[in-house]
């Protein structure tokens, strides 16, 4: 019999076979009415919904404007009107999340990616009988914290997808670039990357809502050990300065990363970026939203309480084709 965790890799792995076969805003931004725009679908017939969606985003990560596509067809559909902040630190965070309990919202989706901070201000929200989903970041946090559902990929065998891909290829040093100290889910990528890399991997902090020193910092890196022979990006953003970083050192060194944007869909076909892990954030953002109103109108749960996978995939140069449309007007 399967165990839970090798089910969960199993069905990663299913995934990333298939796709090879055939995953913002500003630090502490105010509450944005979104007004369920965004679908251009007829919303359904039941009363007008009021969902806030909190994320830990900051500054320039694009990966939350995907997310957030997907949150707003979700609300035109179901006739929700759409509230969405973000603050990359873990209190300002919690603080939009009691302030969207005070607005008395039908919903909260939330990012765990700094789950402590987030303990007490949940059992606020449960006690307020709103119910929550959790996307992206802390699923095994989500029903200790009282959320439905988690809704998003499994870090650590995402990570363990790359690292051994990597073997696969070769590699014998790898560079793990984590863009938000601190952030559990970025810790978990390379801890699975370490856990099947045959080779050595080397972690790096840098502040990934500072370009500039981040490329800078990957640039020093690069140029001072040379045995660096491959580069995760733990981000398609920080994918992008990395690349100028491995161009500026003089290096060779493969570049891979987590999340899709545009910008990393050329550098794919460019062959400046060997592969990218999808995670579909798009997903997150639409079946977050669209759980709520199941559980609101029809008291479903969609996965039964545990998490719902929406990746790890890995995309390669061969996959363009089918990305381009889709990157392009914000999907994926």
């Amino acid at each position: 019999m399967l165990t839970t965790r090798t089910a969960r890799t199993a069905a990663a792995l299913v995934a990333v076979a298939a796709l090879a076969a055939g995953c913002s805003g500003s630090g502490g931004k105010k509450s944005e009415d979104d007004g369920g725009g965004g679908g251009g679908g007829k919303a359904v017939g039941t009363p007008r919904l009021k969902i806030a969606m909190v994320t830990h985003s900051g500054e320039g990560d694009t990966f939350w404007d995907i997310v957030r596509s997907g949150a707003k067809a979700a609300a035109a559909k179901d006739n929700v009107t759409f509230l969405y902040s973000n603050d990359k630190e873990a209190q300002g965070q919690a603080q939009l999340v009691q302030a969207a309990i005070d607005k008395k919202v039908d919903g909260i989706v939330v990012t765990l990616a700094k789950p402590q901070a987030m303990e007490s201000v949940l059992a606020k929200a449960k006690a307020a009988g709103i119910p929550v989903v959790s996307i992206n970041s802390g699923s095994e946090y989500a029903k200790r914290f009282g959320a439905l559902a988690h809704i998003g990929q499994e870090e650590s065998v995402a990570g363990e997808a790359v690292g051994t891909k990597l073997t696969e290829e070769g590699r014998k040093k790898t560079l793990c670039v984590i863009h938000e100290q601190g952030n559990v889910s970025l810790e978990q990528r390379c801890d699975g990357v370490k856990k099947t890399f045959k080779g050595t991997v080397e972690n790096l902090n840098v502040d990934g809502t500072n370009a500039p020193d981040s490329q800078a910092a990957v640039e020093a890196k690069l140029q001072a050990d040379k045995d660096i022979d491959a580069v995760v990006a733990l981000g398609a953003p920080v994918a992008a300065l990395t690349v100028k970083a491995k161009q500026d050192a003089g290096s060779k060194a493969e570049i891979a990363t987590f999340d899709l944007n545009a910008e990393v869909v050329r550098r794919l076909k460019a062959k400046e970026v060997s592969f990218a892990v999808d995670q579909q954030p798009y997903l997150q953002g639409y079946e977050a939203v669209d759980l709520l109103w199941l559980y609101r109108y029809n008291a479903n749960v969609l996965g039964g309480g545990q998490p719902v996978l929406t990746g790890p995939a890995l995309v390669t140069g061969k996959d363009v084709p089918k990305l381009e449309k889709y990157t392009a007007r914000g999907t994926r």
